[in-house]
């Protein structure tokens, strides 16, 4: 059976450490902890779990605080968690059957990563990370914010889940002021970089400044596919803010340039037209959504309600409103097939049987 050092930054984390270590901590090898800086109990509570806790100056480097942990790690997998991450007490059965099976020559583990949930607990965006990382030199952790470790050599996909479970607001300027510093100092961001970089600019409210790294991102021949086509859905709401809609339909439609459309650019497109009250295009986007294939192996990111659920919901609008109650009621309840417990099919049914 393989052996897994679990490595983790952490910085002021005292709300969330226990909940995470104790979700993980029968299951792992190794705990190391490097410490960036905290000024609470984060190490105390950590000392209950191991004795590998190791102080760190931090530098504005992601990277180079995990690759610092990395490098205190002993066993034959590094894996990662952030502080408010937790592994499900449904996921430790597959995680350890893996941990039983998993032969050496695999390098990267990839596991789905969920970091929102809908009203019932269930995930609404997902997509997979690198998650045990063969503890050899050659894989370690790129770009100061957003980093990654780019993927090598034999790649297993698992269907295990970690839950990020994200607790306060957090340093919301923290990763838009290391890009700022980074360009500052004269650093030219790599395509996966500006990406990121203009999501903090978006996030941020600077409009303006999204679009143009964004643009710069899109005719950029280099850069990951799922990337661009996120990119031009960010892109898209920055036009639509900017009060330039139809740059933003433009937007939406140039991800078709990159790859068969996704169901979720597929509902934004329909949802530009249903916002217009053009409702013969937005079925026809809404459709073509729910004939989209999804590859939960693309590694991009997911939102799983884009494939069946808001297109039945929004086709459901969209009927009703072209006077077709009857095909209307019929997508509402394919809806709530999906989502028996939502509060919008709850009380479309509630409508149909009263009109």
């Amino acid at each position: 059976m393989v052996t897994i050092s679990l490595c983790m930054i952490l910085k002021n984390e005292e709300k969330v450490i226990s909940r995470c270590l104790n979700s993980i901590t029968s299951l792992v090898d190794e705990i190391i902890i490097v410490d960036t800086g905290s000024t609470d109990h984060t190490k105390e509570i950590a000392a209950e779990y191991t004795s590998n806790i190791y102080s760190y100056i931090w530098t504005d480097d992601f990277s180079a605080a995990r690759n610092y942990s990395f490098s205190k790690a002993t066993k034959d997998y590094c894996m990662w968690l952030d502080a408010d991450d937790v592994l499900e007490a449904s996921e430790k059965n597959k995680f350890i059957n893996l941990k039983q099976s998993l032969t050496l020559d695999t390098d990267i583990v990839m596991m789905k990563y969920n970091t929102a949930f809908d009203e019932a607990g269930n995930p609404s965006f997902s997509y997979f990370r690198e998650r045990w990382i063969k503890n050899i030199p050659k894989y370690r952790w790129i770009g100061e914010v957003h980093e990654v470790i780019p993927p090598y050599g034999k790649i297993v996909h698992s269907d295990i889940a970690i839950c990020h479970r994200k607790e306060g607001i957090g340093n919301s300027d923290r990763n838009l002021n290391i890009y700022k510093k980074l360009i500052s100092k004269g650093k030219i961001l790599e395509p996966r970089q500006q990406y990121y970089y203009g999501r903090e600019l978006y996030y941020h409210h600077l409009y303006k400044d999204a679009v143009s790294v964004f643009e710069k991102f899109l005719e950029s021949p280099d850069g990951w596919l799922e990337n661009k086509i996120e990119a031009c859905s960010i892109c898209a709401n920055c036009y639509y803010q900017l009060g330039n809609e139809n740059s933003a339909l433009l937007t939406l439609l140039r991800s078709l340039s990159f790859d068969i459309p996704r169901a979720e650019l597929c509902c934004d497109i329909g949802k530009h037209f249903l916002e217009r009250k053009d409702y013969k295009n937005a079925v026809y986007w809404y459709e073509t959504a729910l004939k989209s294939h999804r590859n939960p192996m693309s590694q991009g990111f997911i939102l799983p309600d884009c494939y069946d659920y808001i297109p039945f919901m929004q086709l459901c609008v969209c009927y009703d409103r072209m006077g077709n109650h009857k095909k209307a009621e019929e997508y509402n309840e394919k809806a709530g097939i999906c989502k028996p417990y939502s509060k919008a099919y709850l009380y479309n049914k509630h409508y149909f049987e009263h009109l």
